[in-house]
């Protein structure tokens, strides 16, 4: 009779804790979809009239300003900037947008000097400058929204006590007012203020939004289908989620091993990204610097490489938008430190050549990307590659937020 091999302890230990991840990265998007469903279902309807008032505005000469103090917050600022000034939906007009976030002096001043009556004002974090800061913006006759109890005119506050499912939800809130803002420009007898005619048709994007017959006297009607639509994209997004969690969940959880042993052997995480991609790289460094002081997890060495504008644009223009990054990992990288690039395509030529280096100077790669993967995926050109895969730039953002807040918690198990 043969006899039975060894009782191997250690592999048991192992399949056990690797159940225990499996099943915690599961409880935690459980976590989020409750928390997101039930605020679309109590908010949606005041988002569409929120898009709406906002659309006045604009139509009016207003622009979006977004303020901001904490490191996560400022990325948020960031963010729902770009994404108004570059709209990356084919057929979108630009709107006029920018942040603040105290970088010259005190924020109710920097706001006092920016705002116009005719603006927006978006406010991200809570507490500090921002109550008064707010203040000062309706003094000025701005429309005021924040995500806090801040005394803004519109306030959309996720109930939730999880600071990172609490960011998420509002990143989905001001992506769905980037994208359904535009709607009622679609409808040029709706907004009050507005003379000019039509001069814009949805285009290339108008599948997305399968409403926008010209129904000039039925706000209504409008109303109804913008609600019907942020369930919808609030829908999408928690199934990208999902999808991109559970079917990346090994690259996940091994990205997390060797993010840790990186960290506990003295390495740094650099990240990077372009755009909205770029303000998602601030936030990982944020997190991984700081993080929720709920939790208790110690701060990790973290550099953004999108943070210099002056090392930026001193490369782009002497030596090409291609090298941004891969200068900086050159200046900055060591054999062990790690990498985490964000790209919703794939294909950017400033982050493949930032992995290129990276590899080359022994970095630990991740990368986060949307689409199918790009020839990030296709040419294995990272360690481990986490997709979402998505065509529609907002939903891979979204599950990439979750995407790397879950990387964060995992390397502190």
């Amino acid at each position: 009779m043969t006899p039975l091999p060894p009782h191997d302890a250690r592999l048991d230990a192992e399949r056990a804790a690797d159940s225990q991840v499996r099943e915690l990265l599961e409880l935690r998007l459980e976590q989020r979809d409750v928390t997101a469903e039930r605020f679309f279902a109590d908010e949606a309807e005041r988002i569409a009239r929120l898009c709406h008032r906002m659309a006045e505005r604009f139509a009016r000469g207003g622009r979006l300003i977004a303020i901001g103090l904490s490191p996560a917050a400022r990325s948020d600022v960031r963010h729902v900037a770009v994404e108004f000034v570059h709209p990356v939906i084919v057929g979108k007009r630009a709107l006029p947008a920018l942040g603040l976030t105290a970088e010259s002096g005190h924020l109710s001043t920097e706001l006092e000097l920016a705002a116009r009556s005719e603006d927006i004002v978006i406010a991200f974090g809570e507490g500090g400058e921002l109550r008064p800061a707010v203040a000062r913006g309706r003094e000025r006759g701005c429309l005021t929204i924040a995500f806090a109890g801040l005394g803004a005119e519109w306030e959309l506050v996720p109930q939730t006590d999880d600071g990172f499912v609490a960011q998420e939800v509002v990143e989905i809130t001001y992506h769905v007012l980037w994208e359904l803002v535009h709607v009622f420009f679609d409808h040029r007898g709706l907004l009050e203020g507005r003379t000019e005619r039509r001069s814009h048709d949805a285009g290339a994007s108008s599948f997305l939004y399968p409403f926008l017959a010209e129904r000039e006297d039925d706000l209504d009607a409008v109303l109804d289908d913008v609600r019907a639509s942020a369930l919808m994209k609030a829908e999408e997004v928690a199934r990208l989620r999902a999808t991109t969690v559970l079917e990346s969940r090994s690259a996940l959880i091994e990205a997390a091993g060797a993010l840790r042993a990186r960290f506990d052997a003295g390495g740094v995480l650099l990240a990077l990204g372009n755009g909205g991609s770029a303000t998602d790289a601030t936030d990982v460094v944020a997190d991984f610097v700081g993080g929720p002081a709920s939790r208790g997890w110690p701060s990790r060495r973290a550099l953004d490489l999108t943070a210099d504008t002056a090392i930026i644009t001193a490369i782009a223009n002497d030596i090409g938008p291609e090298a941004i990054f891969a200068r900086q990992i050159i200046a900055y990288g060591q054999p062990g430190d790690a990498l985490i690039a964000l790209s919703t395509s794939g294909n950017s030529s400033s982050v493949l050549a930032a992995l290129s280096e990276a590899r080359r100077r022994g970095l630990v790669t991740i990368a986060l990307v949307g689409y199918d993967g790009g020839r990030v995926a296709s040419e294995e050109l990272a360690d481990y590659v986490v997709v979402a895969p998505s065509q529609h730039i907002p939903r891979i953002q979204e599950a990439q937020a979750t995407a790397y807040h879950l990387l964060r918690e995992l390397v502190e198990l």
